[in-house]
């Protein structure tokens, strides 16, 4: 299950308490991961999704990680991924408005400040899965 240690760091990031840095994104790839074992509905669909490497930028501090799913497996690690499917780029404060969701991600792309590079499918492909897990975590932390 997804520790209550976790759960908590999660909720405060979304709801904007307690320091912010650019690795807290890793915490939500850890949550992910744990979700696509214990959760049915994300399990089923990490399953069915074909292999996707998704390279995360943010471009005002440098930071980079990845995250690879599908085929039954999640993986994520700092920095620069081997050949992503697709790449994401965008600023801090654009990536923290995504998370708090105080941003949507289209009208974020729209308009410019997210850039999406390579395969746009598997763009929206992890806009889906992430969007469960955000879901989930939010009846988990209530």
């Amino acid at each position: 299950m997804v520790s209550d240690d976790l759960l908590k760091k999660l909720k405060d990031m979304r709801d904007g308490t307690g320091e912010r840095n650019p690795s807290d994104a890793l915490l939500l790839c850890e949550a992910f991961k744990q979700l696509a074992v214990e959760n049915e509905d994300i399990k089923e669909e990490v399953e069915d999704m074909d292999l996707t490497l998704v390279q995360f930028v943010w471009t005002d501090v440098g930071y980079k990680y990845w995250v690879k799913f599908g085929e039954g497996q999640v993986e994520y690690a700092e920095g620069e991924a081997e050949d992503p499917s697709v790449t994401m780029k965008a600023t801090s404060a654009t990536w923290a408005g995504m998370g708090s969701g105080e941003i949507d991600a289209t009208s974020a792309y729209m308009s410019g400040d997210l850039q999406i590079e390579g395969n746009l499918q598997d763009a929206i492909a992890y806009g889906e899965i992430n969007g469960m897990v955000g879901d989930v975590l939010k009846e988990l932390g209530e």
